[in-house]
């Protein structure tokens, strides 16, 4: 048997990260195991669908490494992957259930059913709906709802018991005198998700369906309508939701603007991910460079493998003290005994450590590639970049760059002039002599050669040492001359990826603020 395992979001906004850690665990389920792995958009719902929000979905899913085997830009032999473009097999499993008596038409109004549902709450009793119509025969049935359309609702047998051997919750089960008939389409023939998403799973040869642990109370629906229509339901595995930071609260769509700090708006702001005119209750409403969204982490420069490694250890484990393991280890490794069975906190300071950790390894060309875009966004690099002074200042800012956003935390002087921290400029440029002695030390650099680290750091030492200088005094004026902040590469670095000429003018320009 091939496995096949379908992720389908729907497209009523941006790849969610909740949803990712679910998409990835059936991806890596499928891989591991040689199966295939199906991307279907569930686009039913037309009141809360925006189809704007389709490609961030597959963009975000390219970024990630996550491929889909059959689906949107890719086809495949069951298509299409588009729920809203099948609604005929809709239609037509429903004709069927009507044909062999498994479903009838239901011509109740909704006063007639609030009515009887009241009644059982006033005896204090749970209202389950058997429609009177349940008891026509297939023909009828089917005679009436060709003259006259209405509901569809499937017959739910009577003292049983559905019974779902999940892989993770475990043995579930349901009586059926507590499940309502349910409604599998409207009277204008519209599939409802828990009739759809069974005809879909079954004419795609869905084999597991993994999904997050909210989806459980669907099942039983799921599993009566598997049996009407006389297929093996599949195998099931229900994922522990994730829950906000320190809470035990889901994280939500509908609570995403809580994320939305003042630190969150400092960092987008600080990346130029928004206009520079937006306001703060603008930035809070842009629902794709949330932190609960992943197009964020892209905009931020994290390295996708690093997001991976964090959401796949969100709830499972390779063991019990490994905290970066690559995906293929992952793909290799994983399965539901793994799998823990409470909820996982999303802990965003978590997954910026294991981000910096493939940050660390990456190689200097990945480096370059992921801090051009961030240089160009803040309008610090044209279209021609320099790829070798880029690479110069990646290496000064070493593991600093925790994530490619950080380039700009500790260099962006490297591609503007300074802007001068006034704190920084009182504690370490306005301290007696060193104006003079920074004059002074520039005429030496103006002979040095090379103008390499070694010698540079050596000239300033014997000058610091004829002055009678502290030579961290006249180091900490120098980084604040040429950066215009107290934190950075190191000094001597930044003198040399600046250059001779560059260097000394930083300081003439500096000499001259002092003076006024």
């Amino acid at each position: 048997m091939t496995i096949r395992i379908r992720f389908a979001p729907s497209p009523t906004g941006y790849l969610h990260i909740g949803g990712v850690r679910t998409a990835l665990f059936c991806w890596l389920y499928a891989r591991r195991h040689g199966g295939q792995f199906i991307l279907r958009i569930d686009d039913t719902d037309a009141e809360r669908n925006r189809p704007e929000a389709l490609q961030p979905i597959l963009d975000g899913f390219k970024w990630l490494g996550i491929t889909w085997d059959e689906g949107p830009e890719v086809g495949g032999p069951h298509g299409p992957y588009f729920q809203a473009q099948r609604g005929q097999l809709y239609r037509d499993a429903v004709m069927k259930l009507l044909e062999t008596g498994k479903a009838y038409p239901c011509y109740m109004t909704k006063e007639e059913i609030d009515g009887l549902r009241k009644d059982a709450e006033a005896n204090k009793a749970s209202y389950v709906h058997r429609g009177r119509d349940r008891d026509l025969s297939p023909a009828d049935a089917v005679r009436m709802f060709r003259e006259k359309p209405a509901s569809v609702r499937l017959k739910v047998a009577a003292d049983q018991v559905v019974v779902i051997d999940d892989q993770i919750c475990g043995k579930v089960e349901v009586q059926t005198n507590t499940i309502s008939d349910p409604v599998i389409a409207r009277s204008d023939g519209s599939a409802l998700y828990n009739f759809a998403t069974v005809v879909d799973d079954v004419a795609m040869n869905i084999t597991h369906i993994i999904r997050a642990k909210e989806h459980l109370s669907n099942t039983p629906v799921q599993v009566l309508v598997y049996e009407a229509m006389g297929v093996k339901p599949p195998i099931f595995a229900h994922v522990p939701v994730v829950n906000a930071p320190n809470s035990n609260k889901k994280l939500s769509k509908r609570d995403a603007h809580k994320f939305v700090t003042p630190e969150v708006i400092a960092a987008l702001r600080g990346v130029h991910a928004v206009p520079a005119e937006w306001t703060d209750e603008q930035i809070k409403k842009n629902e794709s460079l949330n932190p609960v969204m992943v197009e964020f982490y892209r905009v931020m420069g994290y390295l996708p493998e690093g997001v991976i490694n964090y959401l796949g250890r969100l709830g499972w484990s390779l063991d019990d003290k490994t905290e970066i393991i690559p995906i293929e280890t992952m793909r290799a490794n994983f399965g539901f005994e793994r799998i823990n069975s409470s909820s996982a906190s999303f802990d965003p300071a978590k997954m910026l450590w294991v981000a910096s950790e493939y940050t660390k390894v990456a190689s200097l060309d990945r480096k370059i590639e992921g801090v051009i875009p961030v240089l160009q966004r803040a309008g610090l690099l044209g279209d021609a970049v320099d790829r070798d002074k880029v690479g110069k200042v990646v290496l000064a800012c070493g593991d600093r760059l925790k994530i490619f956003a950080d380039v700009l935390n500790y260099a962006a002087f490297f591609f503007r002039d300074p802007q001068y921290d006034a704190k920084a400029v009182k504690q370490r440029l306005h301290k007696e002599g060193i104006p003079e002695a920074l004059r002074e030390f520039a005429e030496v650099l103006k002979t040095t050669e090379p103008f390499d680290v070694p010698t540079l750091e050596a000239k300033l030492a014997t000058f610091s040492e004829a002055k009678q200088l502290k030579a961290g005094d006249l180091n900490h004026a120098m980084r604040v001359a040429i950066t215009g902040v107290m934190v950075g590469p190191g000094v001597f670095e930044c003198l040399v990826i600046l250059g001779k000429d560059e260097t000394l003018r930083r300081i003439d320009v500096v000499l001259q603020l002092l003076r006024t």
